[in-house]
This record gives C-alpha cells, sequence and structure tokens, in this order.
C-alpha cells in the first residue's frame, strides 16, 4: 500500500513540476530520481546513493560506484522528503543509522549539493567518474608537477595551504573540454582528488552543512556560475583598481631588507628620469624600527627614525608624483611587540587547545602570534592598526604571510583583512587566501633565475584556470640582495632578465627592482624599458579585462587557450616543459606566446600555435589565418610575443591619452571597454569595406575623430563612456 501510494505522489509531482521528473522504484529496482533544468539532467539512485550528470543530451559525468561516503562508508537515500521544480531533499543514513539530510537544487549551468550533518566532524566525500585533462587548484597544481598545468593524477587527502609556496588554495576544477567545473566550498583541510575514472572532493572533518557544487555548459557559463557560488559563499571577486595595471617597482629586489627613505627615493627617481613610467611602488621591508621586538611589517605607524626620517614627506612626494605608495603587510605579531600584548589581553590571536599558538617560521624569524580574522572584534581591531599607516599617506598594501611551519589553520586565515581594505578602496596585492580574488592583483611565489623557469608559466596559468587571473608573476629577476645565488653579471642572467621582463609585461602586473642600467650587456636595458613601456601602454586594456572579469568571472585578463577555445582539440597537452606552449588570450584580441621555459638561454623559436580566426603578428604585420600551427616561429629577445586577433580593437595609453588601436583584422564584433574613473561602457563598432581609407565617428556625440595609422593599426583618441564606429 505504502508503496503504490509513493508511486501516486511521484507521479502527482511531475504534473504539478514538470521541470521535475521522478521515476519510482519497482518491486526489483532501486529507487531513482531525475532532475532537470533547462539542458542539465541529473539521475539519483537511493541505495547506495550515487549520481550522474547529463548536459544537452550526452553524459557529463558517469556516477561512481559510491556517490556520498561518510567516514568512508558508502551512504543511502532512505526516503524522498521533498521535491521542488529542480530540486529534491533526501534524508541520509549509513549502517549506523540516520546522519543528516542532503538537498539537491539545480539550475540551468549548476547542480548545488549540501550535506547537513546531524553531528559535525565526520569524513565526507562527494565522487562521481573522471575526466581528463583537468586544471586549477591555485598553488596545490604545482605540488602535482612544477612542469605541467594539467592536474589529472592530482591526490591530496590533506589539502591545506603550506606556508611557502603553496598560499593561495584553490579546489576549484575546470574540465574545459567536456565543459564541466567542480568545488567544494570549505577552507579547512580538504580532499581531493582528480583522475580519468574518478573526481572526489571532500573534507576530512566536515562542518554542520558542506557544500558541493558542478558546474556545466561551456567555459564562460562555468565561469560565471563559480563567481556567483564564491559571491554567495563569503569568498568574493573584487573590481580591482586601475593603478596596479600600470608599471610598478619594489625595494626588495633592489634593496632588500636595508631600505632607507633615502635610497627608495634615489631609485624611484633614476627610474623615472630614465623614462620608466612608474604608477606604483612597493616598501616591502626595513622601514620598521631597527629593536628586534619591531621586526615585520607589523609595527603599525612606526618607521625606523635614522632610515625614515620624515616618512610623511617621503610618501606625500610619490604621491604629488602620481604613484601609489605600499608598504608589506602581514598578520604576525612577533612575542614582545610593539601590540602583541594588547593581541593577548583581548584573545585576538589563533589558539590551539585554548592556548594562542605560538608559530615559527623562515619570516619573521622571531617566534610569533598570528591574527584570528574570523573572530570579528579582533579584525576591527586589526583593521584600526592599519589605519594609522593612513596618517602618512600610505595607498595600499602587499600582503605576504609566509613561512609558517603549523600548516593546519583554515586556508582563508587572511580572507576577511583583504575583503574589508578592498571594500574600504585600499590597494591590496594578494598572495594568501581561498577561492576568492580579493587583491588588485594577485602574485606567485618569488623565484630567481638559478630556479626552474617553467614553474612560473605553469603557475601563473594554474591560477588563471582556478579563477584568479589578475596575475603578477613578482618582481622581474626576484631578489639580488639575499645571497641566494651568484650576482655575477653572466650571460645567462643577463638573458634571463629580458626572456623574464617580456614574460611579465603580459600580465596584469609587472614591476622592477633590479635596475636595467646594472647590466653590462646593452640589449639588457633595451629590453627590459622597451618590456615596461609595453606594459604600462597596455594599461587600460589590461584593466578594462580585469574589470570585465569581475563582472562575469571569465579569466579575461589571462585565458589559457584549452578555456579561450575549449573545443580546439590542438590547444591541449601544450602548456608544459615539453612543449612549452605558454600561451593565452588577454581580453579578446591579443594572443600572448612568449618564449619562457627553463631553455630560456638557448632557445630563439618556440612552436605557435594559432587558433581558429585571422591573426597578425604585433611587430611585422604579417596576417595568418587559423587554425595554424607555426613551426619554429623566430621568437628574438628583440621581439614582442604578441599577435592581435578576435575583435582587432586594443587600447593603449599613449602620451597621456586613451588610445583605441583597431587593426585590419577585425571580424565586426564590437569591442567593449571599461575605463577608469566611469560606469559606463566604451564601445568601439568596426564595419570597414576599404582599409586604405577608414574613418571614425563618436556615435556619442555624432562628430566625426581624427585617425591615423601607426604600427599595423588606425589608431584614435577614446573619451571615457564615449561610443565609436569605424567605417
Amino acid at each position: 500500500m505504502r508503496r503504490w501510494l509513493y508511486r501516486w505522489s511521484v507521479m502527482l509531482a511531475g504534473v504539478l513540476l514538470p521541470a521535475m521528473t521522478a521515476i519510482a522504484a519497482t518491486d526489483n529496482a532501486p529507487q531513482r530520481l531525475t532532475l532537470q533544468a533547462g539542458g542539465l539532467q541529473m539521475r539519483v539512485q537511493f541505495a547506495p546513493l550515487r549520481y550522474s550528470f547529463d548536459y544537452d543530451g550526452a553524459t557529463a559525468l558517469s556516477a561512481a560506484d559510491k556517490g556520498v561516503l561518510w567516514q568512508g562508508e558508502a551512504v543511502q537515500g532512505r526516503r524522498l522528503k521533498e521535491c521542488g521544480g529542480h530540486g529534491a531533499s533526501f534524508e541520509i543514513s549509513n549502517s549506523g543509522g540516520k546522519i543528516g539530510t542532503l538537498s539537491i537544487q539545480l539550475t540551468e549551468h549548476r547542480a548545488r549539493l549540501v550535506f547537513t550533518a546531524l553531528q559535525a566532524g565526520g569524513r565526507l566525500e562527494f565522487r562521481t567518474g573522471g575526466l581528463a585533462p583537468g586544471y586549477g587548484l591555485g598553488d596545490h597544481s604545482i605540488t602535482n608537477s612544477h612542469r605541467n598545468t594539467d592536474i589529472t593524477g592530482y591526490a591530496n587527502d590533506h589539502m591545506l595551504a603550506d606556508g611557502g609556496l603553496v598560499r593561495f588554495v584553490s579546489n576549484f576544477v575546470i574540465y574545459p573540454k567536456q565543459g564541466v567545473g567542480v568545488v567544494l566550498v570549505d577552507p579547512f583541510e580538504k580532499i581531493v582528488r582528480s583522475t580519468a575514472s574518478e573526481i572526489d572532493q571532500g573534507v576530512e572533518h566536515a562542518r554542520t552543512q558542506t557544500e558541493m557544487n558542478y558546474f556545466f555548459g561551456g567555459t564562460r557559463e562555468i565561469y560565471a556560475e563559480f563567481l556567483h557560488t564564491r559571491n554567495e559563499d563569503g569568498y568574493p571577486v573584487f573590481e580591482p583598481k586601475a593603478a596596479l595595471f600600470g608599471l610598478g617597482w619594489e625595494a626588495f629586489g633592489e634593496l632588500g631588507w636595508t631600505t632607507s627613505q633615502k635610497t627608495v627615493l634615489e631609485s624611484v627617481e633614476r627610474y623615472r628620469a630614465e623614462g620608466y613610467p612608474l604608477k606604483w611602488i612597493v616598501i616591502g621591508s626595513g622601514f620598521w624600527p631597527k629593536e628586534k621586538a619591531f621586526h615585520e611589517t607589523t609595527s603599525f605607524g612606526l618607521f625606523d627614525a635614522e632610515k625614515y626620517p620624515d616618512p610623511a614627506a617621503l610618501l606625500d612626494h610619490f604621491r604629488r608624483e602620481g604613484m601609489v605608495t605600499m608598504l608589506g603587510l602581514r598578520i604576525c605579531f612577533v612575542i614582545g611587540g610593539p601590540f602583541t600584548q594588547d593581541g593577548l589581553d583581548h584573545r585576538y590571536f589563533v589558539t590551539r587547545n585554548g592556548e594562542p599558538e605560538i608559530y615559527h617560521g623562515e619570516w619573521p624569524e622571531s617566534p610569533y602570534y598570528q591574527l584570528d580574522a574570523h573572530n570579528p572584534e579582533a579584525l576591527r581591531w586589526y583593521l584600526d592598526l592599519v589605519k594609522r599607516w593612513t596618517k602618512f599617506g600610505v595607498d595600499g598594501y602587499k600582503e605576504d604571510l609566509y613561512g609558517y611551519t603549523v600548516a593546519d589553520t583554515r586556508d582563508d586565515k587572511v580572507n576577511p583583512i583583504n575583503d574589508d581594505l578592498m571594500r574600504h578602496g585600499i590597494y591590496i596585492i594578494e598572495r594568501t587566501g581561498y577561492l576568492a580574488s580579493n587583491g588588485d592583483l594577485i602574485r606567485i611565489n618569488d623565484f630567481n633565475y638559478d630556479e626552474n623557469q617553467d614553474r612560473g608559466p605553469v603557475n601563473s596559468l594554474a591560477l588563471a584556470y582556478s579563477g584568479v587571473p589578475l596575475l603578477y608573476p613578482t618582481l622581474i629577476g626576484g631578489s639580488f640582495t639575499e645571497d641566494k645565488f651568484s650576482t655575477t653579471r653572466t650571460h645567462r642572467m643577463q638573458v634571463y632578465m629580458m626572456r623574464n621582463a617580456q614574460w611579465a609585461a603580459l600580465h596584469c602586473g609587472m614591476s622592477l627592482g633590479e635596475p636595467p642600467w646594472s647590466f653590462p650587456e646593452p640589449d639588457v636595458a633595451r629590453v627590459m624599458r622597451e618590456s615596461s613601456l609595453l606594459h604600462a601602454r597596455l594599461q587600460p586594456y589590461l584593466y578594462s579585462a580585469g574589470v570585465q572579469f569581475s563582472k562575469d568571472g571569465y579569466p579575461w585578463p589571462m585565458a589559457p587557450l584549452p578555456v579561450a577555445f575549449s573545443k580546439d582539440a590542438n590547444v591541449y597537452g601544450r602548456e608544459n616543459d615539453k612543449v612549452r606552449g605558454y600561451e593565452w588570450m588577454i581580453g579578446d584580441a591579443l594572443l600572448a606566446t612568449p618564449l619562457y621555459g627553463d631553455d630560456y638561454l638557448t632557445a630563439d623559436a618556440r612552436d605557435v600555435y594559432l587558433p581558429e580566426g585571422r591573426w597578425m603578428d604585433y611587430d611585422t604585420g604579417t596576417v595568418y589565418d587559423g587554425p595554424k600551427m607555426l613551426k619554429d616561429f623566430a621568437i628574438p629577445v628583440t621581439k614582442t610575443p604578441l599577435f592581435v586577433g578576435g575583435s582587432g580593437v586594443v587600447l593603449e595609453e599613449i602620451d597621456g591619452h586613451t588610445v583605441a588601436r583597431v587593426y585590419p583584422i577585425a571580424n565586426g564584433s564590437p569591442a567593449q571597454f571599461h575605463l577608469d574613473g566611469t560606469t559606463k561602457i566604451t564601445t568601439v563598432a568596426v564595419s570597414v569595406k576599404n582599409w586604405k581609407s577608414p574613418s571614425v565617428i563618436d556615435t556619442t556625440t555624432g562628430n566625426p575623430v581624427a585617425g591615423a595609422w601607426a604600427r599595423h593599426a588606425y589608431q584614435f583618441n577614446v573619451e571615457k563612456g564615449h561610443s565609436y564606429r569605424v567605417q
């Protein structure tokens, strides 16, 4: 009788809610349920609980033998509690009885599974069949292999930051070939496996609620859903600020720990005199009082009186010169430091077994406590301390929590601080965090010329795959002041400086440290300067791509080719130390093709892949029709490693003006840009039949606009929020 009533209840749900179909059990078959939203269909089996997904009529994710595991044991959906148009809720049990509930909600491109445990603390896993290749995992991608962006084979039952190479953690993985993305949202110890036969994400110690997400569709739909999930779950993506997309300088690269007001000022002024249009500087270290208890970057408002006799005047000078000034900032409080006792008295630091945890790390060398930023009172206290810097005119901070040896603290230990500072318009270069993009730039870990150079591009691309594409590949050349390598000006070192500058110029952030004019080979200073000027010119284009990313989640500033051209089989398997096909799209019109990797000293050519479309060599104006592999394509150190395609419209800053450069390969798609200082979109539409005599109309005013040919493109000045037609 009960089975008959159950069948009729399911049939009634199908009548009232046609978007969802429920299929009842027969006497000899397990209970099953099919949910559907648009082209996304989810099939659920109750005993054991397992599930699969179809998208647009094809299998997207197959079911695993065990779909949900609690304490390593497969669970069952004992009974259907309720149904919605695209969702259902189950009572979940294992051999010990009821353990919680599972709710499922489908939208057109997302399946959201929320497990609510009766008792927190158990090991929880969500499993499906596998896919390959996969990309993402933040810094963890380079622990699997420093030399390949494909994370297939990754298996980690204790995924957390390690305080060193791995400081930005993301368990988001995208499978662009199959149109699938996955992420379990949890900042604590995670379980992540990604193989061709299994995708498993879970937590070692589940909290009361655990959320698992599956995304489906094209890469734009997947990243849009991932953006929505992050913003919804408290790991937001912020709109970046324009200044940090310009050319920068870091004191650490040239001066290390021994900075002073005099040396900082002299170095910055020399760069400007040499024609480097600096927009931001970082004094990351050495400004604090000399006593050991004051060391670190949490001496809030306290400078060394001898080395920095008038810091307010120094910062005011840089501001009047149009530069943003940033200091280093951490959440460590040295034992005996100026504010540490206050933090102890109010229990503002991370605790273990009820007592403040004492950390020992590479930096600071002294033992220290770590701020508990998830304590609202501790967060307010810390942010009030940060405000002490504002009276000196500090504009922002390079966040850098490093070298802690107790690695089982939560991954989002810095997130609340960066979130608040970004909300208040403070400039942030982030390094440590979980899932969010809550800085104007995110930097990869420092590396120098004597290290494996494939790590740099693999690390940058992995972060872009992970949904944090506002990349800053740290300062050019690394630090020359820490005795980590010989600073003898060898030929190898000088080639490295040029290749490193060319690669860095194509990221959102680029900065200098060791002076280009300190190298004896004349090409070094010339190539480093030209790369710096290229980056400075591209600032409005890079910034516009960064703003668009914050609005739709797609990694416009650095879209790896498997993301940008996911259906093209030729783009896969190239981002590794064998092929070194480190290419990416910047916006919709620039293809970056830097020659980089551990063969930088001897290589002068690469196999460059051009996807479908027309592509123009940025330097020569030569046009190629894709898809096409340019075998052994020459990329000497003097060549700009860029091609133009797509909309064919690029913005540059030239002589203080924002200039639209329209290349004669435009595909007719209107290009849209976000310019600093306005919320109105600037649009450039192209409809040219005869490129010998184009003309430009400002369609906002109806007036003609003067233009001219330069460097293979027709260019004209644009005004913020105006729209243009090239005809």
